[in-house]
């Protein structure tokens, strides 16, 4: 029977160099472990999963505590997707995000439907500001305009 997940919101001892691989193969960008190390420490939530002493998924929220909280980053590793890993990630920052007035959340195009289920509804007033503004039209994250 295999073991089963550890939940942890620690980054005391996450190894930057192991979540940089995640985010490559989950796969969710080319994001550098010092990159990686800012943005979780900077993260008032964090949601890390291991199997067997290995991350096989992550995810983190930005918030201010009582306004706005952002979900953001959620990987898991391609032979653990589809097997609610994913689902409990953000099932597990959307409760600790609770109490907010709002809760949003940042997905790649063509998940939607998943991040329905817990309540999410497309925003009809987001917009953004990307450093490679062509390369996001290109991946589907903004309309061209």
């Amino acid at each position: 029977m295999p073991e089963p997940v550890r939940w942890s919101d620690s980054i005391d001892d996450l190894d930057w160099e192991e979540l940089a691989a995640l985010y490559r193969a989950a796969p969710l960008g080319n994001k550098s472990p010092s990159m990686l190390r800012t943005a979780f420490s900077n993260s008032m939530y964090r949601c890390l999963a291991y199997e067997q002493g290995r991350l096989v998924g992550a995810g983190r929220a930005l918030a201010d505590g009582v306004d706005c909280a952002y979900i953001c980053d959620v990987a898991v590793l391609p032979a653990h997707q589809g097997t609610g890993l994913g689902k409990e990630i953000v099932a597990r920052l959307v409760e600790r995000s609770r109490g907010h007035r709002k809760i949003i959340l940042y997905a790649v195009p063509g998940k939607e439907p998943f991040y329905r289920r817990f309540g999410f509804a497309r925003m009809k007033t987001a917009m953004a500001i990307f450093q490679d503004q062509a390369d996001a039209v290109r991946r589907g994250y903004l309309d061209e305009t």
